[in-house]
Order: structure tokens, then sequence, then C-alpha cells
């Protein structure tokens, strides 16, 4: 491969894909005008809850500062609160509301649909490999 050759750069295949199953995704979260980052926020909630800001930002992929202007808005839609956290004064905690437990209930169904979606395009062979390459993947930043 040519290294003028971008579109086969696995980082350009990569953030291409990322790019097509973001913009699918924001199109199903789009009528019930929530964004991709309160969608993750709500499901990570719901799996492990309540989360400390520093882990709930790693999980979804933000920055912490990004992260507190996110949840200052989920708070005021009535989807999250927050709390302090018992075992160390110096964290915060963030858990859901009963609006966002039921938020994520409604978001079942989306969630759902747009994986399916995704594993449409793939051979479960395929499905397994992605899953096994992406998980084991550690790069060292320099």
């Amino acid at each position: 491969m040519n290294d003028a050759d971008l579109s086969q750069q696995l980082s350009y295949l990569i953030a291409r894909v990322n790019r097509m199953i973001e913009d699918d995704l924001a199109r199903r979260l789009q009528p019930g005008g929530l964004a991709i980052e309160h969608f993750r926020i709500l499901k990570a909630l719901e799996q492990d809850r309540p989360l400390p800001m520093g882990e709930l930002a790693a999980r979804i992929l933000v920055e912490p500062a990004t992260l507190t202007k996110i949840i200052d808005r989920m708070i005021s839609d009535g989807l999250v609160f927050r709390l302090p956290d018992p075992n160390d004064r110096r964290r915060v905690l963030v858990s859901l509301t009963p609006a966002g437990e039921a938020t994520c209930r409604d978001l079942l169904s989306i969630g759902k649909e747009h994986e399916e979606h995704i594993l449409h395009a793939l051979s479960g062979k395929d499905v397994q490999h992605i899953r096994r390459i992406f998980s084991e993947l550690k790069l060292e930043t320099r």
C-alpha cells in the first residue's frame, strides 16, 4: 500500500466506519431529541450506577470538562443527578433519575435496531473477529 493512499489506511477506514455507525445512531436518536453522548451516558449508568464523573468520561470517550457540560444539560432535562461519593468527598457520582430509567427502557429498541443494522452487514464470524481484535488492541501513546 502506498502511504499516499488515504482510503486504504487503517486509521482512515476505522474512522470512516465509525462515522457511518454514529450517523446511523444519531438518525435513530433524533426523533427523541437525544444526542449520542446522552445515549451512551444513560446506557453506562443503566449498566453500572452510580459512576464517578472521571470513570463515566472514560467510558463514553469524552473529556471530563465536556462531560460536565453534558451532565449539566441532562440534569436540567431530569435524566440524571449528581451525588457526593460517600467514600471520597473529592469525587462526585452520577446516577439515573426515574425519568432517566424510563428513557433507558425507551431506548432499548433503538439500541437493538442499531446493533442489528450493523450486524446485518457482517457475517457472524466477522463480528467475532472484529470484537476480539478491537477488544485486544492496545496502542502505546508516545
